[in-house]
């Protein structure tokens, strides 16, 4: 099942028109059964601005909220990038063979690893995940072999780096799984959608308000398809690029 959020520019088209039709509800239909007296606008207009303000603070910390994911999934692939760096020296502590079995099996994971970070296909992803997996228990078997053939402290450091490489890997799919939770934006939505009834309610004139009734909507929609974009891993325009991987892999190629 694909998810709404991983398309911001939809999150952008759908908040749009459903903040316009609300301050349209609120401009029109609101108005029929009550117009605002002049006696009650000042009230009006105080909890008209607490309810943008509220609003504000609340796409603030949701925006927060999705640069912390953002950061953590970089920090992630710069840990990843430099644990298979680590391991790929560390092999020279291993016999020659199994020193080569290792390092040929790193190349072909790092390669595996770069393509999770770029791929945007569902299909081609899985197959990636399937040959992830492969790869890991492959590398494993290799420096555990070697490691029990030669139980000495020094095998032991290649099978801790190792065990860094696996670990890396599973932290930073936790970090593409951690995304802002989906109670959070229906939270944010319902604000949304109040703020902008009232702003539709307090609009003097149909007429002459028509086109200021687009700014709120057009601003807020705004606001969500930039949160929407940034804590989306592979959806949106802001995604984390693999800089440290393609490093590593350009530095291994080199020697």
């Amino acid at each position: 099942m694909q998810n709404l959020l991983d398309y911001p520019a939809l999150v952008f088209i759908m908040c749009f028109v459903v903040m316009w039709l609300s301050a349209r509800i609120g401009a029109s239909l609101l108005r029929r059964f009550r117009k605002i007296d002049e006696d009650a606008r000042d009230d009006f207009s105080v909890i008209q601005a607490a309810t943008l303000t509220l609003l504000a603070l609340i796409i603030g910390f949701t925006f927060s909220m999705a640069v912390g994911r953002y950061d953590q999934r970089k920090n992630y692939e710069e840990e990843e990038a430099n644990a298979i760096g680590t391991e790929y020296v560390r092999a020279d502590l291993l016999p020659a063979a199994d020193a080569a079995a290792v390092r040929s099996l790193l190349k072909t994971y790092l390669d595996e690893r770069v393509l999770f970070y770029v791929t945007r296909d569902a299909d081609e992803l899985a197959k990636v995940n399937a040959e992830t997996s492969r790869l890991q228990g492959a590398m494993w078997i290799a420096v555990k072999n070697a490691a029990v053939a030669q139980p000495t402290p020094v095998a032991a450091l290649a099978v801790a780096g190792m065990n860094d490489v696996l670990n890396t890997q599973g932290y930073t799919q936790a970090a593409w799984w951690n995304r802002i939770p989906v109670a959070a934006w229906v939270l944010m939505v319902l604000i949304a959608v109040c703020a902008n009834v009232l702003v539709g309610y307090g609009a003097r004139g149909l007429k002459a308000g028509a086109g200021l009734l687009l700014i709120v909507p057009l601003i807020v929609s705004l606001s969500f398809m930039l949160v929407a974009d940034i804590d989306s891993p592979r959806g949106g325009v802001i995604r984390v690029k693999p800089l440290n991987l393609h490093a590593l892999a350009d530095s291994i190629r080199a020697q």
